[in-house]
């Protein structure tokens, strides 16, 4: 059984043809561009679709089904994608329209739900119950499996776990809400912690590592911390509780078998992993119970294409 996954950015959209097994064949990608206008980015997936199929020695009839994952989510019960903000999409029929030209079933899905789904299926939480793929990335994002199956909620923002506050009258956050956990956990935290350390002490480390305050990322201060600069250290080791405070809360919450770290913080690996395990088992209610184990994702950037093949009715 082949399908087709398709994941749909704000910058760039790549599909692929994908066995059973997860395996991506014919993988292609174009720029998204999606000031243009709804009509011609959905022009431009199905396209790509048709060309990752012919690239792959394939025929449009050998193709079960198209899934796409977008960064929002779609009303099911209409067919339509209600609003996806990095795309300047509102009230998109995304289904039908892509349905038509590829005259298949076509299924969508939040992209962190379907990365969450491939790590489930094929990736580092195959043959757990249930899991949750958290996404450290330029916000939080997240997707749940549970029983096996994509879990949405009754409209299909249950798993927006960036916007989870674990801090009264924090961060103001783009959504408009204070103390949301991505305004604490995400790259993009951890950059503006960084540079507002590096303001505050222009002798340590992370203000030293760059010839610019705004060259400040991520990755500079998970290296100043791996250094054991003192300012890097504290401000990695407030960093990681900021992680675990809102997955003690997805424990609370779900109580999952696993829980993968992704995005692109995650490639700090056993650094970060071992940080946050630490700050983690303090705040577990059940302590002498079971609770999720703490993985790092495996599938990385084909995880959108794998997952987004795997959507189904």
């Amino acid at each position: 059984m082949i399908r087709i996954g398709v994941d749909v950015g704000g910058m760039t959209t790549k599909a692929g043809c994908v066995d059973e097994k997860g395996t991506i064949f014919g993988k292609v990608s174009c720029d998204s561009n999606p000031k243009r206008g709804y009509e011609a980015l959905i022009k431009d997936i199905a396209e790509l679709a048709r060309e990752s199929v012919s690239k792959s020695g394939l025929a449009m009839s050998d193709i079960t089904s198209v899934g796409v994952g977008i960064p929002g989510i779609e009303d099911a019960a209409r067919g339509i994608v209600p609003f996806c903000t990095n795309l300047y999409w509102h009230e998109v029929p995304l289904r039908g329209m892509l349905s038509r030209m590829l005259e298949k079933d076509v299924y969508v899905g939040n992209d962190a739900t379907v990365a969450a789904l491939a790590e489930h299926k094929v990736g580092a939480s195959a043959g757990a119950n249930s899991s949750v793929l958290v996404t450290l990335g330029t916000g939080v994002g997240g997707g749940v499996i549970i029983d096996g199956k994509p879990f949405t909620g009754a409209h299909g923002v249950a798993t927006e776990i960036g916007h989870t506050i674990i801090k009264f009258d924090g961060i103001e956050c783009s959504c408009g809400n204070r103390g949301c956990w991505e305004c604490y956990a995400s790259a993009r935290a951890l950059i503006s912690f960084g540079r507002d350390a590096a303001r505050e002490h222009p002798q340590c480390m992370i203000a030293k590592s760059v010839n610019d305050i705004d060259e400040i990322s991520a990755k500079t201060v998970i290296d100043c911390a791996k250094a054991e600069d003192p300012v890097a250290v504290k401000l990695f080791d407030d960093y990681a509780f900021y992680v675990a405070v809102g997955l003690v809360n997805l424990i609370n919450t779900y109580d999952p078998d696993v829980i993968l770290l992704g995005g692109g913080v995650s490639h700090a690996g056993e650094f970060l992993l071992e940080a946050v395990k630490e700050k983690l088992a303090p705040l577990i209610f059940f302590k002498n119970m079971k609770w999720a184990e703490l993985m790092l994702a495996t599938l990385g950037n084909d995880a959108g294409i794998i997952g987004a093949s795997m959507l189904e009715a």
